[in-house]
């Protein structure tokens, strides 16, 4: 679904009206994370937002991935699988499997860790650890109570922060922004300086909190985008941020077509976008999320716009990985009653 408009408003008559829904939301939240999570061997780094829809969590894993795989740690990446049809723990192979089967982001992360897939969390990690995994990084499990995490990264958008502070359907939030906090280690707030800037200033509870700042940056593939007439589409949390990526590197953007996060992109879909482009004169282009979900024949023509997270203080991040790996191994993994 597409965020609605009044998520990012000050309450107004809709959101007042479903705040008693948002009420009983954030409260099954707080019950199903009063459970305790089963420990495994190895370090596990949970990286999630507070927020629904996307914050730029999916560049943060890809951060750690590579900082753990120069520190020489195997670590595997651990996902939900969102948008697929797998449920059973299943290591993504980026050449046999399609979105279709094993979501967007698995496959997109398959390329820079192992990744897998598992809606139980817990038997994706003992399969991970079986396979070799020296560290987990699970992808999107901020309240996902099925492991114990040893590092907990919340991340947050500074260009729309909490929202309106409420739980969905009323706002943004799965849980309160106080809850969500009180379980992370540290917070990730992603934007351009002065965004970062004034959201941190706005929220006590962040500040309580180390907070890793970072900026998401395009690739330099040697694309020329300068004058490209390009027409672009984007499925994820916010379409906006892509579109504005590409006029600042100087691309002639002439359309942009907003999806909904992780929609399907299918063949009529996909038909209609190429005519509408080719009656412009401008090539397609989308995210490498987005490039996940295209059909086989189209991937070749449709260019990629490739993003990667900057933090401003990498050793900050560092430090906080190195606590983790310093820590002492956990006693062997159990393995609950359910």
């Amino acid at each position: 679904m597409r965020a609605p408009r009044f998520w990012f408003r000050n309450p107004g008559l809709v959101a007042t009206l479903l705040r008693p829904l948002g009420a009983v939301y954030g409260w099954l939240t707080a019950r199903r994370m009063a459970r305790t999570g089963e420990r495994v061997a190895v370090p596990v780094i949970s990286v999630g937002n507070i927020n629904a829809g996307g914050t730029g969590k999916t560049p943060v894993v890809i951060a750690l991935a590579q900082m753990l795989a120069a520190r020489n740690v195997a670590a595997h990446v651990v996902s939900r699988g969102h948008g697929g049809s797998f449920t059973s723990p299943l290591r993504v192979n980026e050449r046999h499997h399609h979105a279709d089967a094993v979501g967007d982001e698995p496959l997109l992360l398959s390329a820079f860790a192992p990744a897998w897939i598992a809606r139980d969390r817990a038997a994706g990690a003992r399969a991970a650890v079986a396979d070799g995994a020296g560290a987990l990084i699970l992808d999107d499990a901020h309240q996902n109570p099925g492991l114990a995490k040893d590092l907990s990264l919340v991340v947050v958008d500074a260009a729309v922060g909490f929202g309106n502070r409420l739980c969905i359907p009323a706002g943004p939030l799965r849980e309160s922004v106080a809850a969500g906090l009180a379980r992370a280690d540290a917070v990730v707030v992603i934007g351009p300086p002065d965004e970062r800037a004034a959201f941190i200033a706005a929220e006590p509870g962040v500040q309580a909190l180390p907070v890793l700042e970072g900026e998401l940056r395009p690739l330099p593939t040697g694309m020329p985008w300068q004058g490209l007439k390009v027409m672009a589409f984007a499925g994820i949390g916010r379409p906006e941020k892509m579109f504005a990526t590409l006029r600042a590197l100087g691309a002639d953007v002439v359309r942009t077509v907003p999806l909904d996060d992780h929609q399907p992109l299918s063949l009529a879909l996909m038909q209609r976008l190429e005519s509408e482009a080719q009656a412009l004169g401008a090539r397609l282009v989308t995210t490498e999320k987005d490039a996940m979900r295209l059909p086989q024949r189209l991937r070749a023509s449709v260019l990629t716009l490739p993003v990667r997270l900057e933090f401003s203080d990498p050793a900050a991040v560092q430090a906080l990985l190195a606590g983790v790996l310093a820590t002492p191994g956990p006693a062997p993994a159990t393995h609950p009653k359910r």
